[in-house]
């Protein structure tokens, strides 16, 4: 349990007919305290705190919830916040949220949430046509100006940070791109489109009787949202996009990951998720309550696990369907019939499929890439992949003082034919893509980026001066190797010909720095530099860069002796002896750098660019010769998976490939052909046009196999 629902008002200033708590089965509202008292309040900090101590939970997340919270006003608001603040953040990182129809919200209430770092989303169902078709106060006037003051109120500097997002309830009635377009133009950090609290006894309104009408309608506001640029999440189609690309969902609507809710009433009453109420009378009471149960105890209730069962717990029809991993069987409480309980597919399943089938097709690049046809091609793709996102990380960069000379020097060397390949050279280093990509999730990492275009312009002979705040004593220098300096600090790098000199970092008895041969030139006891193996067109040995932690296993320390390089030395012989054919193919897989890993670990492919190989420092020469070809497989057909599409996403094609693939790389042809032949029987659609080539190559290769 990471997550808490906890209802500190059970009363709403609205009477929205659409509502799970007030208009639904369960009726429960009534018999509770209007608002939580302080000593429950106590008892639950108390029980979370116990729980996150006991597990070890590095955050928990506490959502103050209702009713409508804001009714609470701001005097017990703040003592509320306070108490669980006080109780919980000496043992985990309390991450507290409000959810609200910011009807009343106003600066007192603000003021609270900027005190304690409560993040607010709304409820608004789209401009005021559509908001007020549900969404009116007891004597039947419109919310939508006093919602959108609260909005207002939320965006003024002050506040900002605290505003989390939009929740709209999808109404077929309503006009999709409308409804859409009022919510962007409020700039929210988050959009969330919620389907409408159905059960099989109770569906939801069609009133056009059409076949999909909320999959239609969701695919009209997807597209919309496609059309402006996709301006902010919308948490719905950023989950579908993350599970057809083998991510986690984002949302507990959707998806297979298990449940981690738990919903504490304004009487200490534990109970399962609040949406169950649409279901049926108690369908989510437990019989708990936080005076004399904890959160492990509510754990292990039976109504809990059920929902954290993943696959196993859904239906037959939803275990049999394609897109159940995107989809997971929709929200638990809209499977509910009450002939059959919990175990059916959801009373929206078709909508659900073709929402996801939809935005796979929308989503897939069927035209044709070249890099199925060659390495050399393929090698290229990845290299204009790195260059994509060097110029997204570029954007995180510019605002850093001294990045726009080493932005203007990466321009020069690539605007001039002698130059720029050796500035490609730099950037298809593998862990140059590790990097990158990093820096699209965390802030950028300056000073390696900076030591990037250093160690391009060294590459390029050509003269440079960069200047720079280094974090730490180790400056590595991509594809070249490492200097050591003596303390953090400020540096400044200065490249010419065929040399490089580094002054600062602590390097106080040379204060004008050294000047480092990289051909032949003078050694230096601070510059480490990586070597490479067979010969200069040879694999580099890179034991040292910073970005090489991106496998599965854990990397060995530099190398301090020449054992290693020296064993690989020997598999490289020993393929070009025993496979002299594949050993002399174009097309076969060499890697480009190879990094030590931990004894075990055999040869693996991290995340990161093609040409990288992690091989543990005890392989032996067969080891490596024999499974150099059966992972070098796998390596091509990731690399050709980063920038092409071969399938339609959360396609089993996906799966397939991976499946032929392997057994061609193990030699395994009666496996193979399998593999080949379900792939051939799959629907047209199903696969690219890269993919259909790359299908047609593997059979190719298995015609081809021994006799």
């Amino acid at each position: 349990m990471r997550q808490l629902v906890l209802k500190i008002h059970s009363r709403c200033d609205l009477r929205c007919d659409h509502c799970y708590v007030y208009q639904h089965a369960d009726q429960s509202w009534r018999n509770r305290p209007t608002f939580i008292r302080p000593e429950t309040v106590r008892a639950v900090a108390d029980r979370l705190a116990e729980y996150a101590r006991s597990r070890a939970l590095e955050s928990v997340s506490v959502i103050l919830h209702g009713g409508e919270p804001l009714l609470v006003g701001p005097a017990r608001l703040r003592d509320i916040c306070a108490e669980l603040t006080s109780t919980l953040s000496p043992l985990t990182a309390l991450d507290l949220r409000m959810h609200t129809n910011a009807v009343t919200l106003n600066r007192r209430h603000l003021d609270v949430c900027r005190e304690f770092g409560v993040r607010v989303s709304v409820s608004l169902d789209g401009d005021r046509a559509a908001n007020d078709r549900h969404r009116l106060d007891h004597r039947g006037r419109s919310s939508h100006d006093r919602v959108l003051r609260g909005i207002r109120l939320l965006q003024e500097p002050e506040y900002r940070h605290l505003f989390s997002g939009v929740l709209c309830t999808v109404d077929v009635a309503n006009d999709p791109v409308a409804v859409h377009d009022a919510l962007a133009e409020l700039a929210p950090p988050r959009i969330d489109y919620l389907l409408p609290h159905s059960t099989w006894d109770s569906p939801p309104p069609n009133p056009a009787q059409a076949a999909t009408p909320y999959a239609d309608w969701l695919l009209a506001v997807f597209d919309r949202w496609e059309q402006q640029g996709r301006p902010m999440p919308v948490r719905t189609f950023e989950s579908v996009l993350s599970t057809l690309r083998g991510g986690p969902p984002l949302t507990e609507a959707l998806g297979l990951a298990p449940n981690d809710l738990a919903v504490i009433e304004t009487d200490g009453a534990f109970e399962q998720a609040d949406w169950l109420k649409t279901a049926y009378a108690g369908a989510p009471e437990t019989g708990y309550d936080v005076f004399r149960h904890g959160f492990a105890e509510f754990a292990a209730h039976p109504g809990v696990r059920a929902r954290q069962t993943g696959v196993d717990g859904l239906s037959d029809t939803c275990r049999r369907c394609p897109v159940v991993r995107s989809c997971g069987g929709g929200l638990y409480g809209h499977r509910y019939s009450s002939g059959n309980g919990f175990d059916n597919p959801s009373v929206f399943c078709g909508d659900l499929r073709s929402l996801v089938e939809g935005i796979a097709d929308r989503v897939t690049d069927r035209s044709f890439s070249p890099a199925v046809l060659d390495t050399a091609r393929l090698a290229w793709a990845q290299l204009e992949l790195d260059r994509l996102l060097l110029r997204r990380a570029q954007e995180h960069l510019a605002s850093e003082p001294d990045w726009a000379d080493a932005w203007r020097l990466l321009l020069a060397l690539d605007a001039d034919p002698g130059t720029a390949p050796h500035l490609d050279e730099v950037l298809a280093h593998p862990y140059v893509r590790t990097s990158l990509q990093r820096s699209l999730h965390d802030p950028a990492d300056t000073a390696r980026f900076m030591a990037l275009a250093a160690a391009a312009a060294l590459r390029a002979g050509v003269p440079a001066t960069l200047s720079w705040d280094q974090p730490g004593t180790r400056l590595h220098l991509p594809t070249w190797g490492t200097y050591r300096l003596d303390a953090p600090g400020r540096i400044e790098v200065t490249v010419a010909p065929d040399a490089f000199r580094v002054r600062g970092g602590g390097h106080a008895p040379d204060p004008d720095g050294t000047w480092v041969g990289i051909d032949g030139g003078p050694a230096s006891a601070r510059w480490r530099p990586l070597g490479r193996l067979l010969a200069q067109d040879g694999p580099l040995v890179d034991d040292a860069d910073p970005y090489r932690d991106c496998y599965p296993v854990a990397v060995a320390p530099p190398l301090m002796c020449g054992e290693f390089p020296e064993r690989l030395s020997r598999a490289y012989e020993l393929l070009a002896k025993e496979a002299p054919r594949r050993h002399s193919d174009p097309d076969v897989f060499r890697p480009t750098v190879l990094t030590p890993l931990e004894a075990g670990s055999g040869l693996v492919l991290g995340a990161h660019g093609f040409g990288a190989l992690g091989v543990a420092v005890d392989v032996t020469p067969e080891e490596f010769a024999r499974e150099l070809p059966r992972i070098g497989r796998r390596a091509r057909l990731t690399a050709l998976r980063e920038t092409a599409d071969l399938h339609r996403p959360g396609s089993p094609a996906g799966a397939l490939l991976d499946l032929a693939d392997e057994e061609l790389g193990r030699e395994e042809y009666d496996r193979a052909a399998g593999a080949l032949t379900a792939l051939t029987l799959l629907p047209a659609d199903e696969l690219t046009e890269t993919g259909a080539v790359l299908l047609a190559r593997m059979w190719s290769q298995w015609a081809d196999r021994p006799a």
